[in-house]
This record gives C-alpha cells, sequence and structure tokens, in this order.
C-alpha cells in the first residue's frame, strides 16, 4: 500500500522502520516478553502492507454498527438495543456485494467509494456478555491505523469505556470520538453539555482533546437514503465523514501508517522495561541479602575472636597457676628438715608432679576441646542463620540457580575439631612439664645429698679437733670451722628451691606462649576455613546474582538503545509532508 506512494527517501524510511521493528522483535524473544504482546507487535508490522485500517469500537449498545452503515451508506450490518455483533466484521472494497466468513472474522465486500483507500473494522461491544468477543476487540485495536470510538449521548463514557480508551492509549492509537444519538436530546445545548463532558473525560484520561463528533447515525443514514441533504446536515455526519475524509490524504495516511507499528513497539518496550525495572527490583532484594551474609559473617568473625580469645586466656590460665602452686610447694617440700626423705628421687618426683603439675595436661586438653566444640556448634549456628536468609530468595528464584546453597549450608554439622587437640597435644609433649619434676627431683636430692656431707663433715671436724686440741683456741677455731659447714648444707636448700622455681617458671612461660601461639594459628585457620566453606556454599547464589545483574544491565541498555531508535524514527515520520511523498 505503502510503496506506491513513496519516494526513494521515504522508501529508505519504512525500510529502516522494518529493520528497527525485526531488532524489536528479536529483542522481544530473547527478553521472553508475553507472548500477546509479540504478536501483536508482527500483527502490527503485517499491517505496514495492508490497507488503512479504521477499528470502530464502543459499548455495544452504543450504535457502532449504525455508524459503520451510515459510513458506507447501506445498511450492511444488523443495528437493535441488545448485543448483535457477534464477531469481528472487516468491510472491504469490491466490485458486488459479497460475504464470507474466516474463522472468528466475517469479511463483507461493498462497492462504497469509502472503501477504495480503507477496511472498516466493526467489533464486539466492549461490555459484550461473551468475555471473548471482548478479547477479540482487544486483539484487533494493536493493528489498527485509527480508532473511532463510539459513545452514546443518553449514557457517554461509562466505566467501561473509560477502561477500553485507556488500553487503546496504551497502544499509541490516534482516535476520534463520536457522540450517537443526538437526536435523542432535546436542544443544542444538551448536546453541548454532551460534548463538552465527553472532551473532559477523555482529556483527563488520554492527556489530548481528540476530535468529538456529535452525530444521529439514524438519521444520516436515512438522509443518505433519501438524498435529504438538510437532514444529513441536523444528523452531524457530514463533519465526522470529511475528517475521516481528510484522514484518507496521504500525508495523513502514511504517517499515521508508519506510526501504528511505532505506538505498538513503544507499548512492548515500556512492557519490557517495567519487566526489567521489576526483576531489578527483585534482585535488589538479593543484593541486600548477599551484604547481610557479609555482615553476618563478619560479626560472626568477631564474635569467634572474642571468644577464642576468652578461651585461650582459660587455658593460659591452666598453665599459669602451676608456677604459683610450685613455688608454694618447693618451700615445703624442698627442706632442710626432709633432707633425708629428698634423697629418694623417684617419690620425690612422683609427689612433686602430683602436686604441682597434676593434671593439667588433660586439664588443657580438655579446654582447648570445649574450645573446639563451641567453634563447631557456632559454625552450624552461622549456616542455618545464613540458610535462614536464602531460603525465601531460593524460593522466589527457584530453579534458576544453579546449586543449592541452603543444602550445602543446612548439611554442615562439623565435628569438634580433632585437629585442634592434635596440636595442643604436640605442644604439650614438646614441653612436658612432667620432666620438670624429675628434673627438680635430682636437684633436691643433690641438694639433700650435698647437705648430709657438710653435715658429716662438720661432725668430723668438730671430733677431730677436740681430740687434738691442747689449748682453748684451737677448739674455738675446730668448733667454728663445723658450724661454717652446717651452714653451707642449710643454705643449699633455698639456693634449690630458688633455682627449681626459676626452672619451672621459664618452663611454665615457654609452655604458655608456645600453646597460645599455636592454638591461635589453629582456631584462626578453623574460623577461616569455616567462612571459606560458608562463602562455597552460598557460591551458587552469589553467581547467580551477579549474572542476573549482568543480564539486567545489558537488557536495559539493549531497551534504551531501541527507544532511543523509535523516537529518532517517531520524529522522522511526524517531519514527513505532502509534496515530500511523491517523486
Amino acid at each position: 500500500m505503502l510503496t506506491r506512494i513513496l519516494d526513494d527517501a521515504h522508501q529508505a524510511l519504512l525500510q529502516e522502520e522494518r529493520r528497527f521493528l525485526g531488532d524489536l522483535r528479536v529483542a522481544l524473544v530473547r527478553l521472553q516478553a508475553p507472548a500477546e504482546s509479540q504478536k501483536a507487535l508482527v500483527r502490527s508490522i503485517a499491517q505496514l502492507d495492508e490497507m488503512f485500517l479504521l477499528v470502530v469500537v464502543g459499548e455495544f449498545n452504543a450504535g457502532k454498527s449504525a455508524v459503520i452503515n451510515a459510513l458506507v451508506g447501506d445498511r450492511v450490518l444488523d443495528e437493535g438495543p441488545t448485543p448483535t455483533t457477534s464477531r469481528i466484521a472487516q468491510l472491504r472494497h469490491g466490485d458486488a456485494a459479497s460475504r464470507s466468513t474466516a474463522g472468528a472474522t466475517e469479511v463483507i465486500t461493498l462497492p462504497a467509494d469509502i472503501l477504495r483507500e480503507i477496511t472498516i473494522v466493526d467489533t464486539p461491544g466492549t461490555n459484550a456478555v461473551i468475555r471473548e468477543h471482548e478479547a477479540l476487540t482487544r486483539e484487533f485495536v494493536p493493528r489498527s491505523d485509527l480508532v473511532l470510538f463510539v459513545t452514546s449521548a443518553d449514557r457517554p463514557f461509562t466505566e467501561s469505556e473509560r477502561a477500553f480508551l485507556e488500553t487503546i492509549q496504551s497502544w499509541g492509537k490516534k482516535v476520534v470520538v463520536a457522540v450517537n444519538k443526538i437526536d435523542i436530546l432535546e436542544t443544542p445545548d444538551d448536546v453541548a453539555r454532551v460534548v463538552g463532558f465527553v472532551k473532559e473525560k477523555a482529556h483527563a484520561l488520554l492527556g489530548i482533546r481528540p476530535q468529538v463528533f456529535p452525530v444521529s447515525a439514524r438519521q444520516a443514514r436515512r438522509a443518505k437514503s433519501e438524498s435529504n441533504h438538510a437532514l444529513l446536515r441536523a444528523s452531524g455526519f457530514e463533519a465526522l465523514e470529511g475528517f475521516v475524509t481528510r484522514m484518507l490524504n496521504e500525508t495523513v495516511r502514511v504517517r499515521l501508517k508508519l506510526l501504528n507499528p511505532l505506538g505498538v513497539g513503544q507499548r512492548v518496550l515500556e512492557e519490557a522495561e517495567r519487566a526489567a525495572d521489576e526483576r531489578r527490583a527483585v534482585l535488589g532484594a538479593d543484593f541486600a541479602t548477599l551484604e547481610e551474609v557479609e555482615g553476618l559473617l563478619t560479626r560472626h568473625g568477631e564474635d569467634l575472636a572474642r571468644e577464642t580469645r576468652a578461651r585461650l586466656g582459660d587455658v593460659e590460665k591452666a598453665i599459669s597457676e602451676v608456677h604459683p602452686r610450685g613455688v608454694e610447694v618447693f618451700a615445703q617440700k624442698l627442706r632442710l628438715t626432709r633432707a633425708i626423705e629428698l634423697l629418694a628421687i623417684e617419690p620425690t618426683r612422683a609427689e612433686i608432679e602430683r602436686e604441682v603439675v597434676g593434671d593439667v595436661s588433660r586439664v588443657v586438653e580438655r579446654r582447648v576441646n570445649e574450645a573446639a566444640v563451641a567453634l563447631a556448634s557456632s559454625a552450624v549456628a552461622r549456616s542455618h542463620a545464613i540458610a535462614q536468609l536464602l531460603e525465601g530468595r531460593q524460593a522466589v528464584h527457584g530453579d534458576h540457580i544453579i546449586g543449592q546453597a541452603v543444602g550445602a549450608l543446612d548439611d554442615e554439622r562439623a565435628p569438634p575439631s580433632t585437629e585442634l587437640r592434635r596440636e595442643a597435644l604436640r605442644v604439650l609433649e614438646a614441653y612436658d612439664l612432667r620432666l620438670e619434676p624429675r628434673r627438680i627431683a635430682r636437684l633436691a636430692r643433690h641438694a639433700a645429698l650435698a647437705t648430709a656431707l657438710t653435715q658429716l663433715a662438720a661432725i668430723l671436724l668438730a671430733g677431730g679437733v677436740l681430740a687434738l686440741a691442747t689449748t682453748t683456741a684451737p677448739l674455738v677455731v675446730g668448733i667454728l670451722g663445723a658450724a661454717a659447714i652446717s651452714l653451707v648444707g642449710a643454705v643449699l636448700f633455698p639456693l634449690a628451691r630458688a633455682r627449681a622455681g626459676d626452672g619451672l617458671g621459664e618452663a611454665v612461660g615457654a609452655l604458655r606462649e608456645a600453646l597460645a601461639s599455636r592454638l591461635k594459628a589453629g582456631f584462626d585457620r578453623e574460623v577461616g576455613r569455616g567462612r571459606d566453606r560458608a562463602l562455597a556454599a552460598v557460591g551458587p547464589y552469589r553467581r547467580f546474582v551477579k549474572s542476573e545483574g549482568d543480564r539486567i544491565r545489558a537488557q536495559r541498555e539493549e531497551l534504551a538503545g531501541l527507544r532511543s531508535r523509535l523516537e529518532t524514527l517517531r520524529s522522522r515520520i511526524e517531519s514527513i509532508r505532502a509534496r515530500e511523498l511523491r517523486a
């Protein structure tokens, strides 16, 4: 239809529009747009090669069929107060009158002049009892080049008409309004009030002031059949016919024909943009969930660090208590009065080990085990908390997430870490406090033996002096020498206690530092592994969210590019002038 009235430049514009519409169609398929929207665009593209399409819509009792009969000058469609149009009717030009059906559409050919350039479509009422009739109407509207909306003067602009006009406007259609049955109104002022009411409501709804024609289709058809020009003028129908004729002007017709698919394209683009925005809004909750997971892991790590410090403090305390206890025991046990008992190494060792070292190894192992159990329990609690955060999001996305983070987290039931216990045992073996009682027992025996020897030397010295002395002076010297030797023995025990205390303190300090360092490193490793396991479990969800975010950004960019092309095409088409249409 267009090719015969377009010059080369505008033929190129038509081809550019076809390319754009083709790209838009491909994009809609890729974006999984609603099937109905895709079909509407396809039908709209097909209309570029068809006759100019005037679609008549309105409620079933508004007089659509009567208006069409008046336009073609013949009663080819049934009229009546009840729904009479049960299918789509297409009126086309033909040399002779004929009727045929194709599915839900009836094709009527007439030798009417107005049909030489346009096809008129009658539709079931927008308030038809049979709802599929309205569905047919809504399906046909996107194909229209011009919509003639018929309302009745006795009940203009009803709620169903308002809702249907919203649908028409969303398709970007050119709309003209006919207020039928004005012959039932008593005065011209009544007609003016009705027309003003319709214009006001249409403007409020559509944002524009459409052409509104008050007509009496019944009077117009009668006037044409009787060639009664006065009655035709009174019917108001001449103005409506004149408007439709002007619509057949090449300039207007080409503009509407080219703009029609762009209106449909804009509608489906807006639907796709809304869908992308809705998807982005849904994904916003996913990004918030991931941030919450990160926050939970950070808080969990901080809590574990505090708990680890406290539990390591308990372990250090158990070891540190050995030294003051040992000093106290040494003060009681390593004494001159017990010198004879201290000569036996094994009983001394056993006594010191029992009272000083005690079960410190078991205490340390138990506390390390408690810390490991607490660590494992904390990991399970963390996993459950993350799983609860993700369960709702997985329900939203269904099978789109590859991998089940919730299941992986829920299955984490880490037993108390045997590695931490083994680490503690290795340190305890390397710095075995039980070696100290043996060393101290030997030290005590040496002190006791030295004391006994010095005591014996003192006695022998004193006896020899008494036997050999002939004067008082040598006797005094001998006694003082023996006493000095005896005092040497008494000093050895304090020295032994001091050496024992110092040695034990060094051993305890070395053990405490080694154990604290190794255990902290072990706990840090376990905490890090737990975090890594949690992040790995959340990995499928994280990858899905990132992928969806990238996909939606790409979609928005593609849609923005298509919208820009649409607006450029619309601007160029609307600038077409009459003299530009023909070469």
